[in-house]
């Protein structure tokens, strides 16, 4: 599935219900809360299906109150990054890369671990990252995700059921 399939998708089904768009093109992803004259954006990078997914991802995360601030209230560091920031940030992304991992199979993407540190050592943080999606699975999804689940693929837990570390 292309990164505009995966908008449309989302668009009119679950956007819609939540009052939230996603639109690719962005030169960087940024979520812009709503307002009384326009639903909540989730901008994704340029045209590309994987930062859909994961800029999906999350939103699904997010509760009510980061939904209504810039980019989830979040602070963003860019790398380099020193241990404890590139802890802190591995500890956040994984769970977001391990619903990412979901989403991608859930719409046949291909799915790629990213540290977003060039230079650093991956270490264990592919495996951590398929444990977060083995703890989304085992201790149930949250509703917002497995309607996005549901809007990428009807048959979705068939297609998660096959993933494997």
């Amino acid at each position: 599935m292309n990164h505009a399939e995966i908008a449309r998708r989302f668009n009119r089904s679950v956007g819609a219900r939540h009052g939230a768009v996603l639109v690719g093109g962005a030169a960087e992803p940024l979520y812009v809360p709503a307002t009384a004259a326009r639903p909540a954006q989730i901008r994704y990078t340029k045209d590309y299906a994987q930062s859909a997914l994961h800029e999906l991802a999350h939103w699904c995360i997010a509760g009510a109150a980061r939904r209504a601030l810039p980019d989830y209230g979040y602070w963003y560091q860019p790398p380099p990054r020193d241990p404890a920031a590139r802890a802190e940030f591995l500890a956040v992304e994984s769970r977001v890369q391990g619903l990412e991992r979901l989403f991608a199979r859930a719409a046949a993407v291909r799915f790629h671990v990213s540290l977003d540190d060039p230079g650093s050592e991956p270490g264990d943080f592919a495996n951590r990252v398929v444990a977060a999606g083995a703890d989304w699975l085992a201790n149930g999804l949250p509703v917002r995700t497995r309607e996005v689940l549901r809007a990428l693929s009807p048959d979705w837990e068939a297609r998660v059921a096959t993933l494997h570390g």
